[in-house]
């Protein structure tokens, strides 16, 4: 295999259509069908199954996919590393959870891109830290922000960034903004808006939950943060949310921050990557830029 059949392969896999993949790569349609047959020849393994119409990925093709991923990013990154060329074409892929991407992460990029005007960003959502890590131990990503607590990693090198404030959050008029303190057992009969499964902070705040022996039965579960944060506002229920995506609300006053003293271990932002990722020099100072910036 080569990597002009990855390259095709992998547009294939994400397409699912021979003709936009021909189309995109500049390719005659039958130049994809024999360069996708040749290469389920060599693994003896179908890649894709046509159903009428339908272009579905076998599962061989699936996990050749991941394999295909990186076996592409390697290739572009040795090139990268012994042509010497400064000007750098890359693309770095780069995991985030939707809160860094709106409220951290606009002014590092701006001052990235002012620096290396030809590399390409490609965000992809980082719904839960898990998941962040599975990508980055496969190669699928080149750097990730994780919100979690400190762990350690051994295949993944991990730095924390900043400490991050969970606050307990509701409508102004909501009546626990009276009390003097609040407890879990207190929001137990609350509405609660909850981020997805898998997410650090509500992995916590239901440990929490469950070491008190409160059990919530009124939820619901949102894929955005901010659509969590516009129902909170409209007074539909409480979430437990980082202080940097509830802060000018609360300012405004929006939201209220309920008195609440959280029974769970420090979580902090981290920047991750592989530990036996070739570090390209605009990667290394993307890392660095964003180390200074939270830093600063």
């Amino acid at each position: 295999m080569n990597t002009k059949q990855l390259n095709t392969f992998k547009v294939a896999a994400e397409t699912l259509n021979f003709t936009k993949t021909a189309h995109i790569l500049s390719f005659a349609q039958s130049s994809v069908t024999a360069q996708i047959k040749a290469l389920e020849e060599e693994l003896e393994k179908p890649l894709f199954e046509r159903l009428g119409k339908r272009l579905i990925l076998t599962e061989a093709g699936k996990e050749f996919k991941t394999y295909a991923e990186k076996m592409i990013k390697l290739d572009e990154e040795a090139k990268l590393a012994i042509s010497g060329n400064q000007v750098s074409f890359e693309t770095l892929i780069i995991g985030a959870q939707e809160s860094q991407c709106t409220y951290r992460l606009p002014a590092i990029l701006k001052e990235f891109k002012a620096q290396y005007p030809n590399v390409k960003l490609i965000f992809k959502p980082a719904h839960s830290d898990e998941a962040a890590r599975a990508q980055l131990m496969n190669g699928q990503l080149d750097v990730a922000f994780i919100m979690d607590v400190s762990k350690p990693e051994e295949a993944l090198t991990i730095k924390p960034l900043i400490q991050e404030e969970i606050v307990l959050v509701t409508a102004s008029e909501h009546a626990l903004v009276a009390q003097p303190e609040v407890t879990l057992k207190d929001i137990e009969n609350e509405t609660l808006l909850l981020t997805e499964n898998g997410c650090s902070y509500r992995n916590l705040l239901e440990h929490a939950c469950h070491e008190e022996n409160v059990y919530p039965m009124d939820q619901f579960e949102f894929s955005s943060i901010e659509a969590i944060k516009q129902c909170v506002i409209a007074g539909l229920g409480i979430a437990a949310l980082p202080t940097m995506v509830v802060e000018q609300d609360i300012k405004s006053g929006k939201l209220k921050a309920l008195k609440w003293t959280p029974n769970i271990p420090p979580i902090f932002t981290h920047i991750a990557w592989h530990k036996d990722k070739w570090i390209s020099p605009s990667l290394k100072d993307f890392i660095e830029l964003t180390e200074k910036s939270f830093y600063s």
